[in-house]
C-alpha cells in the first residue's frame, strides 16, 4: 500500500484496503482508497496459448475471464508475487517475467499501482494445485477474439494486453 498523505485520515479500514478522506479546499473532503499494489500476467504457453483465469466475482455477482493477477505481500517484491499467482491460478511457471507496464488503477481514487508482467514459454508445473474457485483457461483464438468477449471486461487486463501489444509481445 501506498504511504499515505499525512493529512489524509482513514475513515473505514479493512484488512485489503482502507477509505481515506483529505481536505479538498473545497465544499466537500476528498475520498481515496488505499490498498496493496497488484499484478498481472500475461503468460503465454510454448503453444502460443495466452493463460487465463476464470473466477466467480462478487462485486458484479458473476464469473469473469482474467489475466492472472493478485495482490503483492508486504514481504515480497512485484516480480515474486507475479511468480507465485501465475503457479497459484493457472498452475503453471516461467523462467521470466519481464515487467512491461506499472500503471495506477485511477490516479484520482487508489494509492496503489498495478505491475504487469510479461511471461513467455509457461509451462505446466508438476502437481500444482489452483487456488480454490480458480479455472485455468488457455486461450487460443487470438487477441480479437479475447476482446469482443463478453466475460473479459477488466480494464487493467485490457490495459495490460495493450501494454503487451505495444511492446511487440503480443499481436493484434
Amino acid at each position: 500500500m501506498a504511504t499515505p498523505n499525512p493529512e489524509r485520515k482513514t475513515v473505514f479500514a479493512t484488512p485489503w484496503f482502507q477509505v481515506l478522506e483529505a481536505p479538498s479546499g473545497g465544499k466537500h473532503p476528498n475520498y481515496s482508497i488505499n490498498s496493496p499494489d497488484f499484478v498481472c500476467i500475461i503468460a503465454v504457453t510454448e503453444n502460443h496459448e495466452l493463460l487465463l483465469v476464470r473466477q466467480f466475482r462478487h462485486a458484479v455477482g458473476t464469473f469473469t475471464l482474467e489475466l492472472p493477477a493478485g495482490h503483492v505481500e508486504k514481504d515480497e517484491t512485484p516480480v515474486q508475487a507475479a511468480r507465485k499467482e501465475l503457479l497459484e491460478e493457472t498452475g503453471y511457471v516461467a523462467d521470466t517475467f519481464e515487467l512491461i507496464a506499472d500503471l495506477s488503477p485511477s490516479p484520482a481514487r487508489f494509492t496503489n499501482r498495478m505491475w504487469c508482467y510479461f511471461a513467455a514459454n509457461a509451462r505446466r508445473a508438476p502437481e500444482a494445485e489452483l487456488e480454490a474457485g480458480m479455472s485455468c483457461v488457455l486461450h487460443t483464438q487470438g487477441l480479437p477474439a479475447l476482446l469482443r468477449e463478453p466475460d473479459f471486461y477488466s480494464m487493467g487486463n485490457w490495459a495490460a494486453i495493450m501494454a503487451a501489444v505495444a511492446q511487440g509481445k503480443l499481436q493484434l
